[in-house]
């Protein structure tokens, strides 16, 4: 005959009580509905440790060993990937039973994160930058006027949007999620010192050396000279082709300007990626829906953005820099 199932606590409390009460083992099982062995265990103390009772475990611990092993091999597997190659192994379960070892494991399915693709020479430069620039302290980042392009569409509020409609109603006008094949959009040019952000640019045309140069000429040098007046400081830019174009060098070295070396593929480096996604979540509140509300709300939201909030995201560079060693040249949290 199989064990019965363990007493609870409340019913453990109860037979204490009615035990100090003077009753009987029989009168207290009667009471709470188990058996007088039961209550006799309890009170006795022989029920402690006492083997759990419900179905024998299916799997060993090196049967749970080698699924993990599997999970590991290939993240991105799914669930009937992992029960073929489990029972290949030898370990014959069902569906189910794979899905609660891997969750007692530790393991969630989750939508992935998006970074860039990083190759080992990349890796490599990221680790070496990261190395280099360990030791700078926040008041040497105050010093660099970092910048980025980003291209920002009206149709950006689209994203993931939810319709409540009833059955039958799924071809309802209303319920509809247009889609459109070309969305208006504008490119945009920021820079962001650890005073606050400086002046936008929305870029016209192809983004090339000779429109890099005028966005410099006209938009970052004024900026730089508000800023920072006659102090020297040290400009950053991505390594976009505009930007590493020969033109462009000579445009900084006919200006006395410091150029920040950078690493490629290094969005989690660069604190202005955090103010365009600022400005995005602003987009999806203020839904725009041509050109010119577009620019407006991307002005305003820019516009918005504290100097507290500049000087916290330039705070973090020396987080970032410990980050991307800690991970060995790979994409990190930022």
């Amino acid at each position: 005959m199989g064990k019965t199932a363990d007493l609870t606590a409340v019913q453990k409390a109860i037979i204490d009580t009615l035990k100090q009460e003077g009753k009987t083992q029989k009168d207290i099982s009667e009471r709470i509905g188990c058996s007088q062995s039961a209550v006799s265990r309890h009170l006795s103390g022989k029920s402690v440790g006492r083997n759990k009772c419900g179905r024998k475990r299916c799997t060993t611990r090196r049967g749970d060993r080698t699924l993990r092993k599997i999970v590991e091999k290939d993240r991105f597997q799914t669930l009937g990937d992992l029960r073929k190659q489990w029972t290949e192994s030898g370990v014959e379960t069902s569906r189910a039973t794979v899905y609660r070892r891997v969750q007692e494991m530790g393991y969630r399915c989750r939508i992935p994160q998006v970074k860039p693709l990083v190759n080992q020479k990349q890796r490599q430069k990221r680790l070496t930058w990261a190395t280099d620039k360990q030791h700078w302290t926040v008041a040497q980042w105050s010093k660099v006027l970092l910048s980025d392009e980003n291209k920002f569409c009206t149709s950006s509020r689209n994203q993931g949007a939810r319709v409540w409609r009833k059955t039958g109603q799924r071809e309802l006008p209303t319920c509809l999620k247009s889609s459109v094949k070309y969305p208006q959009s504008v490119m945009v040019w920021g820079a962001m010192p650890a005073a606050g952000v400086g002046p936008l640019c929305f870029i016209k045309g192809r983004a090339n050396a000779a429109s890099c140069q005028e966005i410099l000429e006209q938009f970052m040098l004024p900026s730089a000279e508000k800023l920072y007046g006659d102090e020297d400081f040290i400009f950053q830019h991505d390594l976009a082709p505009a930007h590493s174009a020969n033109t462009t060098g000579k445009w900084f070295t006919d200006h006395g300007i410091t150029v920040l070396n950078w690493p490629a593929n290094s969005p989690d480096l660069n604190p202005v990626e955090n103010l365009w996604d600022i400005v995005k979540r602003t987009l999806r509140d203020a839904r725009p829906n041509t050109l010119d509300e577009l620019k407006a709300a991307i002005e305003a939201s820019w516009a918005s953005i504290t100097p507290q909030q500049c000087h916290r995201l330039i705070a973090s560079m020396p987080r970032r820099t410990e980050a991307v060693i800690s991970a060995k040249g790979f994409p990190t949290k930022y």
